[in-house]
């Protein structure tokens, strides 16, 4: 390989070859699908990153304004995990609302694991930013926290009365069982 300014060859960065970059990422991507199924581990994980970064505000005494930031986003992310995919506001109602309907199971706008994939990414991120002392802007953190109660309690209650206008529930205990030993069958 020739460099344009001596002629001279240079060997390959390994830091920036594209193989390197690559494995990294396939071994990244493993560990992350590998976490696909353990849901309750995924979600201690995150909530020991939410405390240790709490623990981290509080002792630093600063970069509320990083926080308050979180806060809006998660708040973002949790609209759309209990927000259904299509949106009955804008599509019309498609979910049942009569026993006799067909049944259609709640599919989420957001996933699940992306809405723990993205919290999880956000905590390591303002984590990362508190490192910084640019990003520590002087503001009075009351009013920061007044502010995103106010928006989380009317952005819940407007989720809610959507949930109870179009009769849906975003979380479910799994498969339901009926256990009747009792109860005869009708005959045919």
């Amino acid at each position: 390989m020739h460099n344009s300014l001596g002629g001279q060859e240079q060997p390959p960065n390994p830091l920036t070859s594209s193989s390197t970059y690559r494995k990294l990422e396939r071994t990244y991507r493993y560990w992350v699908d590998k976490s696909v199924p353990h849901i309750w581990s995924r979600w201690l994980v995150l909530l020991v990153l939410i405390g240790l970064y709490g623990i981290r505000i509080y002792f630093v005494k600063g970069f509320y304004i990083i926080t308050y930031a979180m806060g809006i986003y998660t708040l973002n992310l949790l609209l759309g995990f209990l927000t259904p995919q299509i949106d009955p506001d804008m599509e019309g109602p498609t979910l049942p609302s009569k026993g006799n309907e067909e049944f259609r199971p709640f599919v989420r706008r957001l996933p699940e694991f992306k809405f723990w994939y993205n919290c999880t990414k956000a905590v390591l991120i303002g984590t990362t930013t508190t490192l910084f002392p640019i990003f520590d802007i002087p503001v009075f953190w009351p009013i920061l926290l007044l502010y995103w109660l106010v928006l989380l309690f009317i952005t819940m209650r407007r989720q809610i009365r959507h949930m109870i206008k179009y009769r849906y529930i975003p979380f479910s205990t799994g498969k339901k069982r009926y256990t009747g030993s009792g109860s005869k069958r009708p005959a045919k």
